[in-house]
């Protein structure tokens, strides 16, 4: 069951899942340490650093289906091979972004939102979701873009009663 959360979560568009809070609870410390096997295998520089990656990107595929079972058996001559399963694609997406991400992050990945109750049966559902996300990135941007765009009204309305002022003056003296 975690490895399937895990998976939904990597493979995600919004960085984000909804689900039960024990099992997002569950899922917290079993998706972070994926996320720094990947965040490790980004940050390797020097001699070995391929054979520590793959190490590390074998130790993360623990986290996720293989997406190999039984594949060749699936296959018979002339037939194309069915595709490969969700694991494969989180385990290539949570080291290609989701490592150089985090590089320099150091831990807390991930981010737990309560919702409430669910009307059905009453439990406690949560949110999910992988911080510094897209989400995230325009949130902290758009108070700044706010704060930019009054400045720049007051910055104009000081203009205009700078003007105003020069032009009641030319009058005045007039």
């Amino acid at each position: 069951m975690l490895r399937n959360l895990a998976t939904s979560l990597i493979n995600s568009r919004d960085d984000r899942i909804v689900t039960t809070l024990p099992k997002a609870k569950e899922l917290r410390p079993f998706i972070e340490k994926a996320i720094t096997l990947s965040r490790k295998a980004a940050s390797l520089e020097g001699n070995g650093s391929e054979v520590q990656g793959v190490h590390l990107r074998r130790q993360a595929a623990g986290y996720f289906h293989a997406g190999n079972f039984r594949r060749a058996i699936a296959t018979r001559r002339g037939q194309t091979p069915p595709p490969r399963s969700a694991g494969v694609a989180a385990l290539r997406r949570l080291f290609d972004e989701l490592g150089e991400r985090y590089k320099e992050r150091p831990g807390g990945y991930t981010r737990i939102i309560k919702m409430g109750r669910r009307t059905g049966d009453g439990a406690e559902l949560a949110i999910i979701e992988l911080v510094d996300n897209a989400r995230d990135k325009e949130a902290q941007e758009s108070p700044r873009k706010k704060a930019k765009g009054s400045a720049k009204k007051k910055g104009e309305t000081k203009a205009a009663e700078t003007s105003a002022e020069t032009k009641g003056e030319s009058a005045s003296e007039e």
